[in-house]
């Protein structure tokens, strides 16, 4: 049978459980929270879940028809919300937003006229399967009034389950998270974690201690900075020891370097990387603060090219 399986999804038993037993027993919350860090299987645990609730009640071929439409993001009962970057009155995802060429100065967010869309796709009743279902992702990033009209929503879902994927119920409204299941989800474990990547075909990252130590057992983070690092133009370091051994001319060329190929998000997760790779090392402490002034910096919005030239400098010096 066409479809995902819940066998796919390691280390979430508990989150597994509560839901299948939802599903089993008929007892359907109109609203979740899956709260959990990134990367750790919130986004495939909806998936499966979403994919069995679009099928209850129907009929073996028609259970056939809507798993395989639903993996083909084609099911019409079922909407999928992500954080947006706004661009002469237009919305665009973050896969988007890269594909445009989109310079992307602040974070993406939920916004109101993503909930309105929402709403007009509740108000009319489920065209093939016994609910609608709506999942919003990284639901954190909710503007106030998108919370807000949301909430209105979750007071009259009707026949529709929404899932809020989201790090934790501190990081929603309480008014949101008080008309919602918590389904709770764990780091995972070494093991689990090894076990992931290796599946995924990146065993590289176990390379490097410091990514995984950064990821504190998340997959997703793990993966994202191996990426990264492995984007990184050769004459960047994956390690603080060659910063500390350059010419101070050299640190200027690197500074250029690191502000032309990074994007200001990428900059502070690199900061993260160099400095637990150089604490595991040497546990030198004023070189932490070295790095943490740089990040103070880029929060600022100071001009990347001189935050790194001036961290650099002061590197090289030492």
């Amino acid at each position: 049978m066409a479809g995902l399986e819940w066998s796919r999804i390691i280390g979430q038993e508990k989150a597994i459980e509560l839901l299948r037993r939802a599903i089993d027993r008929d007892y359907i919350a109109p609203a979740y929270i899956f709260a959990g860090a990134a990367g750790i299987g919130r986004v495939l645990t909806a998936k499966c879940f979403c994919q069995d609730l679009l099928c209850i009640g129907l009929e073996a071929d028609r259970r056939e028809s809507s798993r395989k439409r639903f993996l083909v993001s084609n099911h019409p009962d079922f909407l999928r919300v992500e954080p947006t970057y706004q661009h002469q009155g237009r919305l665009y995802t973050a896969a988007e937003a890269k594909e445009s060429g989109l310079k992307r100065k602040t974070a993406p967010q939920i916004r109101i006229e993503q909930v309105r869309d929402i709403t007009r796709f509740l108000s009319r009743p489920p065209l093939e399967s016994s609910r609608s279902v709506v999942v919003i992702e990284d639901a954190h990033t909710m503007t106030e009034a998108a919370a807000n009209a949301l909430l209105k929503t979750l007071e009259e879902p009707g026949r529709a389950t929404l899932i809020l994927i989201a790090p934790s119920t501190e990081a929603l409204l309480p008014t949101l998270v008080s008309r919602s299941q918590r389904i709770p989800f764990s780091r995972l474990s070494e093991s689990d974690l090894e076990r992931i990547l290796r599946e995924n075909g990146r065993e590289r990252v176990l390379e490097y201690p410091a990514l995984l130590g950064l990821a504190q057992g998340s997959a997703g983070e793990a993966i994202a900075g191996l990426e990264i690092l492995e984007g990184l133009p050769e004459d960047l370091p994956r390690s603080l020891d060659r910063f500390i051994s350059q010419r101070l001319s050299k640190a200027i060329e690197l500074a250029k370097s690191i502000a032309a190929a990074l994007d200001t998000e990428a900059q502070l997760w690199y900061i993260n990387f160099l400095q637990y790779e150089d604490w595991q090392k040497r546990q030198d402490r004023s070189t932490v603060e070295i790095l943490e002034r740089a990040r103070r910096y880029l929060l600022s919005y100071v001009q990347p090219r001189l935050v790194w030239e001036c961290t650099l400098l002061e590197l090289a010096k030492r």
